[in-house]
């Protein structure tokens, strides 16, 4: 399963260290390269705004108290594909952000990678 994602650059916003850590450490597992992890709007919103590649982005929906929304918006803009994480799952988003793959925490590797692969419009192997 490594293999699908193998070289894949995924930007990680999250301003929780161990979650920061345990998702850079699901993604390593499956074979990406980690951009950040960024820990607030203002660098996340840089690094989505960036000129670096990106494939696919995990956002946290609420960023030391800010919503993230501005980095989805400047990844949507740049057709960058973007994964939320958040403790009330999909309901908890606006309804504009709505059917965006989503995953709940606490969330498990395995709803990292089907979020990832739903994101990237990937098939399963």
């Amino acid at each position: 399963m490594t293999d699908i994602f193998s070289g894949r650059r995924v930007l990680i916003v999250e301003d929780e260290s161990l979650v920061a850590m345990l998702l850079e450490t699901i993604l390593v597992d499956l074979g990406c390269d980690v951009v950040g992890p960024e820990s607030n709007i203002e660098d996340g919103l840089n690094a989505a705004s960036g000129t670096s590649r990106l494939d696919a982005a995990l956002l946290d929906v609420n960023v030391a108290g800010q919503e993230i929304f501005p980095v989805a918006e400047a990844l949507k803009a740049r057709g960058v594909p973007f994964v939320f994480s958040t403790g009330y799952g999909e309901a908890g988003l606006p309804e504009h952000w709505r059917g965006n793959p989503t995953v709940q925490k606490p969330f498990t590797e395995g709803a990292i990678r089907d979020a990832l692969m739903t994101a990237l419009n990937m098939q399963r192997a």
